[in-house]
Parts: structure tokens; C-alpha cells; sequence
């Protein structure tokens, strides 16, 4: 769990998380968090926490969860969010899959089902969501209903052959880490997935949100740059 001011959620989604009697140990990385979402963390069973002294952003939350779930010897691990807005009742689903060879990597898709809207999300994101995965398809070559959700689960082969360090700290870095994903021959499924939003949901503004757009157009684009031998980048080395 990347965990940022999630101290009003954090409590209900690892209830529901354990609810479903399939995980060994939940991380949750606090990222400089100014309320108590460490404090409540380190009141729960079974969560090992570490804090992050300053923000390091998203992404950089992030490269900290895979690396302390790979040194706890994971096989598969589950990234969703503390905020309670991806239900952890699809982790059954995730794990199945990828523990039975099917996919490597499996996201938890709110366009699938028409889950999107209808859960709240804001008209303008869905229409930006709709254009970016659109172009990231045809770029990426991947037929993907989308690339921007924050309910993720991959196997330990994989997490170990991405080169998750240089990706950027900022949001982006979910796009790139996908990109990578599809970089190196590997296949990725999607589950239909219930979405909420809600006011203690985290979100990204409008600003952020038109900066998160272009970086996965400069990400797929540099993929297909790269593919075509045209351009080397640190995100696609040589397989």
C-alpha cells in the first residue's frame, strides 16, 4: 500500500484486505504523510511499516513497496491504494490468475463494465482516460482498456526483470512501469473492477493531471522509438 494522508482509510481497506484470507504481510509505505496514517499502520496486525522522512512522491513510494515485498521473499504482490476507492475483494481473483501461470501481471480495470462513471469518476478524466489508453494502444501495441489504474498485482519473475529505479517518482511512473511490462514480451490481463469516488479518495488536479498526460504519451512514444531502433532510452534497454 503507498500510503499518502490516508489516515481516514486506511483502517476499512486492510480490514477488507484481510477479509479475504489469501495475504501473508501487507507493506504500507507512508510516504511524509502530516496525519496518522503511520501511527494507525503500526496498530495493525500482520503490516510492516516504513516511513518515508520526506515525500518522494508516487512513484517513488512505489519503488519502495515492490523492493521491501521482494525482500520479504513475495511471490506475487498486490499494490492498491489505502484510500478504500479499488475494492480488495478482486485480490482472490488476482492471485488465482497470476498463481496459476495465466498473466504475470493483472490490473484492476474501472473501464471494463462500465464500472467508471458510474462509480463517479469525473467526466473530464474518463474522456482523457479514454484518448490516452487509445493512443498508448496503438503506440504500445497492446490492446489494454486502460493503462491508469492504481490496482495492480504482479508476479516476483516480473517485478525482478523490470528496471523500476529509472522510472520517475512522480505518477508517471505507473505508465512507464506498464510500458516495461509490455517491453520485455510479457502479457497483461484485466479484471472488471468497482471503483468509488469519493472525498477522502485520492486524486490528482486538473494541472497534474494535464502534466500525468503528456508524460504517457512521451512514455509510449519513446517505446515505439525505441522499438524501431531509432532512439535508446534507460526505460527500454536491450532485451
Amino acid at each position: 500500500m503507498p500510503a499518502y494522508n490516508a489516515a481516514k482509510t486506511l483502517r476499512q481497506t486492510y480490514e477488507e484486505v484481510m477479509a479475504q484470507q489469501l495475504v501473508d504481510l501487507i507493506i504500507v509505505v507512508d510516504d511524509g504523510s502530516k496525519d496518522e496514517t503511520a501511527a494507525i499502520a503500526r496498530l495493525l496486525r500482520g503490516v510492516k511499516v516504513h516511513v518515508h522522512p520526506t515525500n518522494k512522491g508516487y512513484g517513488g513510494n512505489q519503488k519502495t513497496c515492490y523492493r521491501l515485498a521482494l525482500d520479504e521473499g513475495a511471490d506475487i504482490v498486490i499494490m492498491i491504494h489505502p484510500d478504500y476507492q479499488y475494492t480488495p475483494k478482486l485480490i482472490p481473483a488476482f492471485v488465482s490468475i497470476i498463481g496459476n501461470g495465466l498473466y504475470p501481471c493483472v490490473l484492476g480495470s474501472r473501464i471494463l463494465g462500465g464500472y467508471a462513471l458510474k462509480g463517479g469518476m469525473p467526466p473530464w478524466k474518463y474522456v482523457a482516460n479514454r484518448f490516452l489508453t487509445a493512443a498508448e494502444n496503438i503506440l504500445l501495441g497492446a490492446k489494454l482498456s486502460e493503462y491508469h489504474t492504481g490496482y495492480r498485482a504482479f508476479s516476483r519473475e516480473l517485478l525482478e526483470r523490470l528496471p523500476l529505479a529509472e522510472n520517475s517518482d512522480d505518477f508517471v511512473f505507473d505508465n512507464q512501469m506498464l510500458a516495461q511490462v509490455l517491453w520485455h514480451g510479457y502479457t497483461i490481463g484485466e479484471v472488471s473492477c468497482p471503483t468509488k469516488y469519493f472525498r477522502e479518495a485520492s486524486s490528482i488536479n486538473f494541472r497534474r493531471s494535464i502534466q500525468y498526460g503528456f508524460g504517457c504519451l512521451g512514455t509510449a512514444l519513446a517505446f515505439r522509438l525505441a522499438r524501431m531502433g531509432w532512439m535508446r532510452s534507460k526505460l527500454f534497454p536491450g532485451k
